[in-house]
């Protein structure tokens, strides 16, 4: 009996967990955004490393449905349990103390949250709808390729993610201008 790889598993959780969820559109199912940031891991950042990938498949696990820590770590080990928590926004704080708390959080943690936020930031940007959610969007870019700068096992995601950036980007209100 062939077993059954550990992304293969983590894709299996990630289904089940966010089963009843929808993206922003209201019509597609939740599940594909993780699949998206894993197949962005896999097939266009080229890394294959089965924890991070399957920490991709469950990155919003913890922050969006009713699983904790402790059910990622008892089912994939500790390395995919701590991605996933890096990956993890404290929903306790209000937006802008989130937002900052969270980037400190991913500056800390281990350089393979940073890669699943980057495709995070990659899947999330190419399924935007609309210029104001395009800008809200690239706005993140930036910050998540500031936050990755001095990560050298990084840098062809940075650049894949600067250039996809850098090709939707239009002159708007601040004139944001992405950097890579």
């Amino acid at each position: 009996m062939a077993t059954k790889h550990l992304w293969q598993q983590a894709a299996g959780f990630a289904a089940r967990a966010h089963r009843h969820q929808l993206r922003k559109d209201k019509e597609t199912p939740y599940i594909s955004h993780p699949v998206r940031v894993a197949l962005t891991i896999a097939c266009i950042y080229r890394f294959d490393d089965q924890e991070i990938l399957a920490a991709a498949l469950l990155h919003d696990t913890i922050e969006d449905t009713d699983t904790d820590y402790d059910d990622i770590h008892e089912a994939f080990g500790q390395n995919v349990a701590d991605y996933v928590a890096a990956m993890t926004k404290d929903m306790r704080l209000i937006e802008p103390q989130r937002e900052i708390e969270y980037d400190k959080q991913l500056a800390a943690g281990p350089w393979q949250g940073r890669l699943i936020k980057l495709a995070d930031a990659y899947d999330n940007l190419l399924d935007t709808y609309g210029e104001e959610s395009r800008f809200k969007q690239l706005e993140k870019v930036q910050r998540i390729l500031k936050l990755t700068a001095a990560d050298e096992q990084l840098a062809r995601p940075r650049e894949i993610l600067g250039e996809l950036a850098a090709s939707m980007s239009t002159p708007r209100r601040t004139g944001v201008k992405v950097e890579h």
